[in-house]
């Protein structure tokens, strides 16, 4: 029988990485949940880990290990359903590789994800995209950085993980002007970018130095900014936003209202969604299609297209079936 550590390095080397072909933030949002679920079997096994058999791993292990992230860590259910996808991906593929486990892992693909209301989709109004870029620093060595950077997130609507991953050489600002980003699931994507875009990042000096190898944003040490690096420069920028806004606006803004923002413009623009899918990288057309649901403007444009009449008198007669004579005439035939 295969050793637990056996499996988890089949897993995640082969499985995640080769087959599933996950990108690294992915990779670790499974580790940091198979962390927690073997640290807690081994305790309550009353064993160390490395000597775990895969009978240890039983679906029972399973559902205590969920009602212990509930009750004694306070995990949301968000929380609790996102372990758990992980956890029934590991046992889809035990059931596949080892078959001894099967009766387990069909278990624990029976337990149900809890129902949560979805969470609150964020994004910056064209006021609050304006006032941001007009009252960003424009003195300093990093300023041009932060500028550009804000100003590509906004553009494309990337990642932050693809904006991490950018090199020079992923940039084409001779035309045409776009920008190469590797995205989830190793697929690639380019966007077209704004010529005020390009013209920023033409500017920055990892650009002109011509080295194509390296990343195209780094920190002040000169290296390649990281995610929580780019997280703090926006939250340092987009303060005097969350102070301004509304009560359900006075929230931190993260990376990723910038890629909400992104694709409400385009779909306020008349963007087909099929474009904004592949714009944005999405999988399913139906990640794209929430977007119409958040922006108030969409809405008011539909609803401006079906002003109700003035009066009963001017809506069309309704031609029933009951007035169609010739209609019954040959139903009558038959």
């Amino acid at each position: 029988m295969s050793t637990v550590g056996q499996v988890l390095f089949s897993f995640f080397e082969d499985h995640l990485k080769v087959q599933k072909g996950l990108r690294p933030g992915s990779i670790k949002s499974y580790r940091d949940t198979m962390k927690l679920f073997l640290a807690f079997t081994a305790q309550a096994s009353h064993k160390p880990v490395t000597r775990l058999n895969l009978p240890d791993l039983s679906s029972q292990k399973v559902l205590d290990f969920l009602q212990m992230i509930e009750g004694q860590r306070h995990n949301k259910p968000q929380t609790r359903n996102q372990r758990l996808a992980a956890l029934h991906t590991f046992y889809r593929f035990l059931a596949v590789h080892h078959p001894e486990m099967l009766a387990e892992a069909q278990r624990v693909e029976a337990i149900p994800n809890k129902r949560t209301q979805p969470p609150a989709t964020r994004y910056l109004e064209r006021d609050e995209i304006d006032r941001l870029f007009k009252n960003l620093p424009a003195q300093g060595h990093l300023a041009l950085r932060d500028q550009a950077l804000l100003m590509l997130l906004f553009n494309t609507g990337a990642r932050v993980q693809e904006v991490v991953e950018l090199h020079v050489g992923d940039v084409d600002l001779d035309g045409p002007l776009r920008a190469r980003l590797h995205g989830k699931g190793d697929k690639w994507r380019a966007c077209p970018i704004w010529p005020e875009t390009a013209a920023l990042l033409r500017q920055l000096e990892t650009v002109q130095t011509g080295d194509a190898k390296s990343a195209l944003f780094v920190s002040n040490r000169h290296q390649s900014l990281t995610r929580f690096g780019i997280y703090k420069l926006v939250k340092r920028h987009t303060q005097d936003l969350i102070r301004t806004g509304t009560r359900e606006q006075r929230s931190a803004i993260s990376p990723h209202v910038f890629r909400h923002t992104a694709a409400v413009c385009l779909l306020e623009a008349g963007v087909e969604p099929n474009v904004i899918r592949a714009w944005l990288g999405h999988v399913s057309l139906d990640t794209t299609n929430r977007y119409a649901e958040i922006t108030m403007r969409t809405k008011e444009a539909a609803l401006a297209v079906c002003i109700p009449p003035t009066s009963s008198a001017a809506l069309p007669a309704a031609a029933g079936w009951r007035k169609d004579q010739d209609l019954m005439k040959w139903l009558q035939s038959l």
